[in-house]
């Protein structure tokens, strides 16, 4: 047994992700549920012997101080492949691997909203997609960063940990950044790309508050910047960045916010009827009545607020997305109930 048999599973399988954990055979996820392999139990001086084959000895330095580690790694004749090495109780190392197609899709392979090819038509502004881990938010952002790259001539950063779709430069100029080894920190690579000229900044994650400063401020001074949060919905994402600061910073940031937020896309991957999943959107574009409700703290407001209008603005709930796919036959009831974020305003909608 050797990593790249296992990784080569996670081809064959069309799976998205390898576990190896001591005590349990290898598994996959194949369709958001784990599978295990036809293979032996793992113990750990096992794990450890295939794992250490992919580090240099700077990784597992860092592996050894930090306990945990992330970084990409590209096999030609596999694929390219997010990793997260770990330790478990005992002391026993244990590893995650998630694989990013080499051929980056576009937005009509990933059947996105057509709202989205209009949100890269932007100069400036911040555009947040978020959802759970697993949720396809790196691929919807590459898919995004795609279409930018196939229309415009534009100069993009990417800050990621790490980084994840490599991108071939078309019309645009791509300057990928690795947290860790290219920069100290998002907040780092995000405040000097500043001074790189870019046109489009993306950072894989905002971690903190000055993460979230910095990137709020690169989009009042007119960059495009795109990013990630782990949160489920437009107005808990909204919260979670104003949450970030305390006191007097939260009116300052309410404010910038308002003003330099364009668009957050909540995303949640479902089981397809079927095989397969699908991607469930919510979708909330910045207008003027929004960005009062942000500024005044009327929070709470804004959920109504994105129901009005919606042909004008391409503004969408989560609801109305699962009714939509409920009514495609694309998801099953009990599914989108249970991945729900309204569970009861969806059970309402549909007679339940």
């Amino acid at each position: 047994m050797n990593i790249k048999a296992l990784l080569k599973n996670v081809v064959n399988y069309k799976a998205s992700d390898l576990h190896i954990v001591s005590r349990s055979e290898p598994q996959i996820r194949i369709d958001g549920s784990l599978v295990p392999l036809d293979m032996d139990k793992l113990d750990g001086t096992t794990i450890e012997e295939m794992c250490y084959t992919l580090l240099s000895d700077k990784q597992k330095k860092a592996l050894e101080e930090n306990r945990e580690l992330d970084f990409a790694i590209e096999f030609p004749d596999i694929g390219r492949f997010r990793a997260n090495y770990y330790y478990t109780m005992n002391g026993e190392l244990a590893a995650a691997f998630r694989i990013i197609p080499i051929d980056i899709p576009s937005l009509d392979d990933l059947k996105c909203p057509p709202v989205f090819k209009d949100l890269i038509l932007r100069e400036k502004g911040l555009i947040l997609v978020t959802g759970p881990t697993g949720s396809g938010k790196s691929t919807t952002l590459a898919a995004l960063l795609n279409e930018i790259n196939t229309s415009e001539n534009k100069h993009i950063i990417t800050v990621e940990d790490p980084v994840e779709f490599v991108h071939l430069n078309k019309k645009s100029l791509f300057s990928h950044r690795n947290v860790g080894t290219d920069t100290k920190s998002f907040a780092q690579g995000l405040k000097f790309s500043l001074r790189e000229d870019p046109d489009v900044i993306l950072v894989g994650e905002l971690r903190d508050k000055e993460t979230i400063s910095t990137a709020i401020t690169a989009a009042e001074t007119g960059h495009l910047v795109f990013a990630t949060l782990h949160t489920n919905s437009a107005v808990q994402t909204i919260n979670r960045i104003v949450d970030s600061f305390e006191g007097a910073e939260q009116v300052q940031v309410r404010n910038m916010l308002s003003a330099s937020l364009y668009a957050i896309i909540s995303q949640a991957l479902l089981p397809k009827v079927g095989s397969g999943r699908v991607a469930i959107h919510e979708i909330l574009i910045n207008n003027a009545a929004i960005s009062n409700l942000i500024r005044e703290n009327k929070l709470h407001q804004i959920y109504s607020q994105m129901q009005l209008n919606q042909q004008k603005t391409g503004m969408i709930t989560q609801t109305q997305s699962m009714i939509k796919n409920l009514q495609a036959k694309t998801i099953s009831k009990d599914n989108a109930i249970r991945f729900s974020t309204q569970p009861q305003e969806l059970m309402n909608s549909i007679g339940i």
